[in-house]
């Protein structure tokens, strides 16, 4: 026999698709096994979900729970080590304005184009939904809810909340049914870690083995982080296939032209606004969306931007190359407060829908005005209770409409939500991409860089928090009060 005969061929290691390739057949799959669940239909005499819908429901919720674990950590060490590598920056309080003059510029476009749709295509008139639907919101918001929430309950922000029912027994006898639930705040844990940074930086040198530690655990945090992201295509397959399940597309029916409506605006202010503004700012578009795409797709399906946010951070640092003392600040942030989907398109449109199903009301310039007014300063007053329910009750109340037309739009919110949840997260990556660009600190290399087989950045290429020296050196030569344009 010859040496090239004896040689063993090696074996061909099987080659997975690429990551987006992998979620768009989670999205396929997710569809397929949703209607699936549906034709199987409820199970028993009570009408439980079947296994199959049991199933996915169990591996949607799951995936969020392990996203939502890590926010807590990361935001903590993330914030911290910012403000600990923002101390040799001059004009750190110059991003942290320039970020919170973009999520108002964004959302006075947003709500301006969601009044001209909901004037234009007017879904409250001649609209088929039942009346008998009308009834009050489960849960509202408030102008001091802001404030209140700026205050920590404790050192961890954590709130409990009790929920329970009382049974009775064949004997007669009363049994409580009870069950506690902890939860945290989000922007209790930005204050909590923008105090103990604040609190290190000017602790001086026997703070450094706190920050150096705190750069440590962040890294390991990060890595966790990844191999929780590399789940996104089985977690994708549990929540799309549970929403068809749960809502099978079928309770837009009378709402079809009012969810006509929320979509169009969503999709003006995803597909027109922010490559716009990204244009504007010399930024590629195209760059834009394959670099935000993995967090945008996964907040299209998990409906939670606190669930999406520890991907919308990766995205922005790894994709677009925002550096990590500013994105550690400007995506938790805007993950409470930048909500162009839920506290703009939505409120605004629903508004007007509500003013046009109930008879003798009309909306005049002052109302539109107050529209805009609560839709750009609004987000901010309802951060410590998120939500596009508590967005839409803030607006009817300050224009003084019925709160109890929530309940007419109730019916459609899941499938609305996907749409909201997935402009939020969007608005929440470009942002600080816009901001870091204008004042010189953009990792161009890094936002034109092509992204490999997982949806990001290589790790190899030159990262954006390798370039923070220089760029904290640039920041620090632009006088105050001026910005690179």
């Amino acid at each position: 026999m010859s040496a090239q005969t004896d040689q063993v061929k090696p074996q061909r290691r099987l080659r997975l698709p690429s990551f987006g390739v992998q979620v768009l057949l989670g999205l396929v799959l997710g569809l397929v096994l949703g209607f699936a669940a549906l034709q199987i239909g409820p199970v028993g005499e009570e009408a439980e979900p079947n296994w199959l819908a049991t199933t996915l429901q169990t591996i949607g919720s799951t995936f969020v729970s392990l996203l939502r674990t890590v926010v807590p950590p990361l935001i903590i060490l993330a914030v911290i080590s910012s403000i600990a590598n923002l101390r040799n920056v001059t004009n750190a309080a110059r991003l942290a304005w320039k970020t919170l003059l973009w999520f108002a510029i964004t959302a006075l476009v947003s709500v301006a184009i969601a009044i001209g749709l909901g004037l234009l295509i007017r879904p409250g008139v001649n609209s088929a939904v039942d009346p008998a639907n009308v009834s009050d919101p489960y849960t509202t918001g408030s102008w001091l809810a802001f404030i209140e929430s700026l205050v920590p309950a404790n050192f961890l922000g954590l709130a409990a909340s009790t929920s329970g029912s009382v049974t009775t027994a064949e004997d007669g006898s009363l049994g409580l049914d009870a069950s506690t639930s902890l939860s945290f705040n989000v922007l209790q844990l930005i204050v909590i870690a923008i105090v103990l940074g604040i609190a290190a930086v000017k602790t001086g040198k026997a703070a450094e083995p706190f920050i150096a530690f705190t750069d440590s655990a962040l890294q390991v945090v990060l890595k966790a982080l990844w191999w929780i992201i590399r789940l996104a295509p089985i977690g994708t397959v549990g929540l799309l296939g549970n929403a068809v399940y749960s809502y099978g597309w079928t309770t837009i029916g009378a709402l079809g032209k009012y969810t006509l409506t929320i979509y169009i605006g969503l999709a003006l202010v995803l597909f027109v606004v922010y490559p716009v503004a990204a244009r504007l700012n010399g930024l590629s578009p195209v760059k834009y969306f394959t670099g935000a795409w993995p967090a945008i797709q996964l907040a299209f399906v998990s409906r939670s931007s606190m669930g999406t946010m520890p991907v919308t951070q990766r995205v922005t640092e790894q994709n677009l190359g925002v550096p990590r003392y500013y994105s550690a600040f400007a995506v938790p942030f805007g993950a409470t407060t930048k909500m162009d989907g839920c506290a703009a398109i939505y409120p605004a449109i629903s508004a007007i829908f509500i003013a046009q199903f109930f008879p003798d009301i009309s909306l005049g310039i002052t109302d539109y005005l107050l529209i805009v007014f609560v839709s750009v300063i609004g987000s901010a007053a309802t951060a410590g209770t998120t939500g596009a329910t508590v967005m839409l009750t803030l607006t009817l109340s300050t224009l003084g409409l019925p709160l109890e037309g929530v309940g007419l739009l109730l019916a459609v919110d899941p499938i609305l939500d996907m749409g909201r949840t997935a402009v939020n997260v969007a608005g929440q990556a470009l942002i600080p991409a816009i901001v870091a660009k204008r004042e010189g600190i953009l990792d161009l290399d890094r936002y034109n860089a092509p992204r490999d087989a997982s949806g990001f950045v290589p790790l190899d290429a030159p990262a954006a928090e390798d370039v923070d020296a220089e760029a904290e050196e640039e920041v620090a030569k632009v006088p105050a009060g001026t910005a690179k344009e």
